[in-house]
């Protein structure tokens, strides 16, 4: 058996094989949708993954204003932030925020499935999302995929 040919390739940025994908958000549980999302932009669903390389694709997502959330979470759950101030602590609700910016309800859910370091911000800058059908990045050409094929 030769040993050299098992020979670990780690990608670097020049060899990445960045790819154009476009999801429909339209009837989409959110957090389920995020989870595949994020593994898209982290690039886990190509056999040349390599952990501390943005290898991914980039991510559109369209129709991100007619996404589901199951339960009460609509009116349950509460996203914190703080302003820096003293009392400066603020809540929102995701009915809020999809009134607001249902783009960035989708951003903040996907960024919270993405590790928590500097790659993670660098990878954020991959999605790009809409609350309409239109977009415009159709001069990339991406490929729209079905989002409940992937595991």
């Amino acid at each position: 058996m030769d040993t050299l040919s098992y020979k670990t390739i780690s990608v670097n940025k020049a060899t990445a094989q960045k790819e154009w994908v476009l999801v429909d958000a339209t009837d989409q549980i959110l957090g389920r949708m995020a989870t595949k999302v994020a593994k898209l932009l982290r690039g886990k669903y190509k056999p040349s993954f390599t952990p501390h390389v943005d290898c991914g694709d980039n991510v559109v997502i369209i129709n991100a204003s007619k996404v589901r959330l199951t339960g009460n979470k609509w009116t349950d759950r509460v996203y914190l932030s703080h302003t820096g101030y003293p009392g400066g602590q603020r809540e929102t609700t995701p009915e809020k925020l999809l009134a607001k910016s249902p783009e960035l309800l989708v951003k903040k859910v996907v960024k919270g499935m993405l590790p928590k370091n500097k790659l993670a911000s660098q990878v954020l800058g991959n999605l790009y999302v809409f609350a309409e059908g239109e977009h415009d990045k159709n001069a990339q050409q991406p490929k729209q995929i079905d989002i409940n094929s992937l595991k």
